[in-house]
């Protein structure tokens, strides 16, 4: 701004005519220690005046980055230098297939300080659109002989489901909150828009009865993996928690069972870590049924262990592995269970499921909500108490006393 003696203010000399407007710099120090000049523009000479002032005062604060990365550049470092060594190696993967899948493809060149809500609404509006098999080239990846669709001029129109679009917006918004942080941006445009929720299917749980004559065709078939589908029907187990046991964790005398690790599967990677939270270690009681369980199940580890030899591969001392010793695929798991829901005549449900079968069965026999809270290890009363809501009460009320002799039943 020039004074009423015609003079400039002191540094205002660095405001100059810019094409059709003003154009203006500040020398900045960058975050790798460089001195540079940062430049701002305006319309009007006051409007480069106030983004001077402003370029100013954050230059006083601390480095300023002279060039805005793109919305590529900044996921990249922000998968490699705060997803990775900060989050659980599941989380890396997730994230990483929503930046490499959905969100570089269609945002990735865009400057990151210029990502609006509109490129945001507009880019989950096309991804509902996008056939994933043609953007991805699935049907090209295959052998010439074997294209069925995209490759051979047939669109499948394979579109991205709700669960998929709202998982990479929210990647999106993880993202972006971090460079809200970092203060490259100054607010977060993807939480500003909003996306339908996936409808969640409800599948209604097994009785008691189908779960008793679930175990009870297991026993009679010799299953190896008796003792798993036991720990998750009577105990609410989830898959990764049955497949991350170790001997160490169980106490025959005391008839205890400690909950601290997992099995899961991380991209190409199997990995045996604790569980997700503190909240869901505990020690649990084991019902006679399941003690007998284990028992059997050590017993045909060792007979395993003797018939692999030298191909036996000693996994943490696993409880569940396969017949060389090798950790079992969490996909296994769940496809085996289906497998034995059918050919026990069953109608199949998922495997994640059978917690809900459990929380039907404590409903049923009338455990006190604080302990079902204990055994279903919710970190909060309230999942508990959403449980027993949308519990049943059919005749299993009427036809169990206990939880024990339901399963103690099967043999």
């Amino acid at each position: 701004m020039v004074s009423m003696s015609g003079k400039r203010g002191n540094g205002e000399g660095s405001i100059y005519p810019y094409k059709n407007g003003y154009a203006a710099y500040v020398w900045v120090t960058t975050p790798d220690g460089q001195k540079k000049r940062k430049y701002v523009y305006g319309k009007t000479r006051d409007e480069a005046h106030d983004k001077w002032i402003k370029l100013h005062s954050e230059a006083k604060k601390g480095p300023v980055a002279t060039r805005h990365r793109t919305v590529s550049a900044f996921l990249a470092y922000w998968l490699e230098s705060i997803v990775k060594p900060n989050l659980a190696p599941l989380s890396y993967v997730s994230y990483e297939g929503c930046v490499r899948l959905y969100i570089a493809p269609h945002l990735g060149t865009k400057r990151l300080d210029k990502l609006t809500v509109r490129d945001v609404r507009e880019w989950l509006t096309k991804l509902t659109i996008t056939c994933q098999c043609c953007a991805q080239g699935k049907d090209a990846k295959r052998a010439p002989s074997r294209r069925r669709c995209c490759a051979a001029g047939e669109c499948c129109e394979a579109y991205a489901a709700r669960r998929v679009i709202q998982a990479a917006r929210d990647a999106l918004r993880a993202a972006l909150t971090n460079a809200v942080t970092e203060e490259e941006i100054g607010k977060n445009v993807a939480a500003l828009v909003k996306v339908p929720k996936p409808r969640r299917r409800r599948i209604k749980p097994w009785s008691v009865a189908e779960a008793g004559r679930f175990l009870a065709d297991a026993v009679a078939r010799n299953d190896h993996l008796f003792a798993a589908w036991a720990l998750v029907l009577c105990l609410g187990l989830r898959r990764g928690e049955v497949l991350g046991l170790t001997w160490k964790s169980i106490d025959f005398e005391a008839g205890e069972l400690y909950v601290d690790h997992q099995i899961q599967r991380a991209g190409r990677q199997i990995l045996h870590r604790e569980t997700k939270t503190e909240e869901s270690d505990d020690f649990l009681p084991l019902p006679a049924l399941c003690l007998k369980a284990l028992r059997m199940r050590r017993a045909q580890q060792i007979g395993d262990r003797k018939a692999a030899g030298d191909l036996w591969q000693d996994s943490h001392g696993l409880v569940f592995t396969t017949k060389y010793g090798t950790p079992i695929e969490p996909g296994n798991l769940t496809r085996m269970f289906a497998l034995r829901a059918r050919r026990a005549g069953l109608r199949v449900i998922p495997l994640r499921n059978t917690r809900h079968t459990c929380s039907s069965l404590l409903v049923a026999l009338k455990v006190h909500p604080k302990i079902a809270q204990r055994i279903l290890r919710h970190s909060q009363i309230a999942m508990t108490m959403e449980v027993y809501a949308e519990a049943s009460e059919e005749e299993v009320r009427a036809a169990l006393g206990k939880l024990s002799e339901a399963m103690g039943g099967t043999g």
